[in-house]
């Protein structure tokens, strides 16, 4: 058994394409509504790029700026014309994105086996408290842990090291739990376990030769894997 699970956040417990209805509504002004879930998904490739670029220029910035600047990116490249005001409350939308339908199960089971689980994310502790907070799912945690406080960006080995300090805990009794390879790949890398949500059949690993200690569907698999 684990000693500690660290979930990573967007993508593997709150869905960044919870944005999708938002945008269709914003984007059918401009008569472009059935752009709503390309722009979801470009959206949410550059702001990871941005992230990658900063972290590799040592030029770093809360990570809502790279959400905001990605979707300015986004909304120039699909030519969408949002105005100021959409962007506004798409990014509020961001705040409020929904957690996945297995999480709240699966993190119950965590918790009533007496498993510490930490949310582990590029976001502000403020953003993290606040997505888990209004998706009903923070008390199934027992501390957040943000880049913020290290001021890099996953998959910097610094951030896992920050990890494992801040949880002063073994690599080998840590498992970094997420649905983006990158990190996956990013904590194996630092000597910790690693346990990729393949959340789509479809999504495809990447092949670095660094494979994850355990591939799961959702996280109600990964319960019935660990517990």
């Amino acid at each position: 058994m684990a000693t500690v699970l660290a979930f990573d956040v967007y993508g593997t417990l709150i869905d960044t394409h919870g944005v999708v209805t938002e945008l269709e509504e914003r984007l059918a002004a401009s008569g472009k509504a059935e752009l709503a879930a390309e722009f979801s998904r470009r959206w949410r490739d550059k702001q990871l790029e941005y992230s990658f670029r900063r972290g590799l220029m040592g030029a770093y910035v809360d990570f809502s700026r790279c959400t905001r600047e990605a979707l300015e990116f986004t909304d120039r490249i699909l030519q969408t014309r949002l105005s100021d005001g959409d962007k506004d409350h798409l990014m509020t939308t961001y705040t409020r994105l929904p957690a996945f339908p297995d999480a709240a199960a699966a993190l119950a089971r965590f918790h009533e086996a007496g498993v510490t689980c930490v949310a582990f994310s590029n976001g502000s502790r403020e953003a993290v408290e606040g997505l888990l907070d209004q998706a009903d799912i923070r008390e199934r945690f027992d501390d957040v842990v943000s880049v913020d406080e290290v001021k890099r960006f996953k998959p910097d080995p610094a951030v896992y090291a920050h990890l494992r300090a801040r949880l002063e805990v073994a690599p080998g009794d840590t498992w970094l739990i997420s649905s983006n390879p990158f990190d996956v790949i990013g904590a194996r890398h630092a000597g910790l376990h690693g346990a990729w949500v393949r959340r789509s059949p479809e999504a495809p690993f990447d092949p670095w030769g660094i494979e994850p200690d355990l591939t799961v569907s959702d996280l109600e698999a990964l319960a019935d894997r660990l517990i």
